[in-house]
């Protein structure tokens, strides 16, 4: 995933919820020291993949806690949180908050606007693909990270799943009141971790990604939560700039410097 677990996929910590509780540790290790990759695991992400795949209009948000690593090693966090209105194929409403700032992002099929509603500044750019494709672009043209865009490549050929080190089922937790199943990958720099609800509706709860790339070793955590049934209404997807909004042009990675 190039180091794109995005979700992220996203932030840091090491908190742990009083209401997650590791079962089944001893199992993993014999597992993973007898078959580093195991195609169960790898399953189980298709399987989750697909079922995402099937959603067409939902919501999700999600509560994101990072580290910054200082030059002596000491770890910083920062949180912030994500909120997505989704309709597949080609309809999304992103809202990210933290401290610091405020970003939106409203897509409709035919163009994409990026809001900051604390200068009022708003850039519109014409596109017509599907979300994935549009994270696709904001990334590579203009530096602009979708939030939670994995869970747009999950379930479909660009996901790849040949590159892991390792892989295996570490049990079962709760994350919130939900019991999750509790994978562990590794690829290159990166370790990552996932929870996904046990039983028939096999979505992510829970992603945990580790850079090994960096000696501190920082982390990133996203805990997720759903609404399939979402009840927002189609005007979300329409930006209308509000009094005194100003218009600017957002300026392609290629051309900056």
């Amino acid at each position: 995933m190039k180091r794109r677990v995005s979700c992220m996929l996203m932030l840091a910590a090491t908190i742990v919820s009083p209401h997650v509780f590791a079962q089944a540790s001893a199992p993993v290790a014999a597992s993973a020291a007898t078959n580093p990759v195991d195609p169960a695991a790898v399953a189980a992400l298709q399987k989750m993949g697909a079922y995402l795949q099937s959603l067409k209009r939902f919501s999700v948000s999600t509560d994101l806690t990072g580290e910054r690593v200082l030059e002596d090693g000491q770890k910083l966090q920062h949180t912030a949180t994500a909120k997505l209105d989704v309709d597949r194929p080609n309809k999304i409403h992103a809202v990210l908050s933290s401290a610091r700032s405020e970003r939106e992002l409203i897509f409709n099929g035919k163009d994409v606007t990026l809001y900051t509603p604390a200068q009022k500044y708003y850039s519109t750019v014409q596109f017509d693909g599907t979300i994935g494709a549009l994270a696709d672009k904001l990334r590579e043209n203009y530096g602009v990270e979708l939030p939670l865009s994995d869970l747009f490549v999950w379930g479909t050929p660009n996901a790849p799943t040949n590159q892991f080190e390792s892989a295996m089922f570490a049990g079962q937790d709760y994350i919130g009141s939900t019991l999750c199943d509790h994978y562990a990958f590794r690829q290159k720099e990166i370790d990552w971790q996932i929870w996904i609800s046990a039983g028939a509706d096999p979505l992510p709860r829970k992603i945990v990604i580790t850079n090994r790339d960096d000696d501190a070793r920082p982390q990133s955590v996203s805990i997720l939560d759903w609404s399939t049934h979402a009840g927002f209404k189609d005007s979300e997807f329409t930006f209308r700039p509000p009094a005194g909004a100003k218009k600017i042009e957002i300026v392609p990675v290629k051309n900056k410097g």
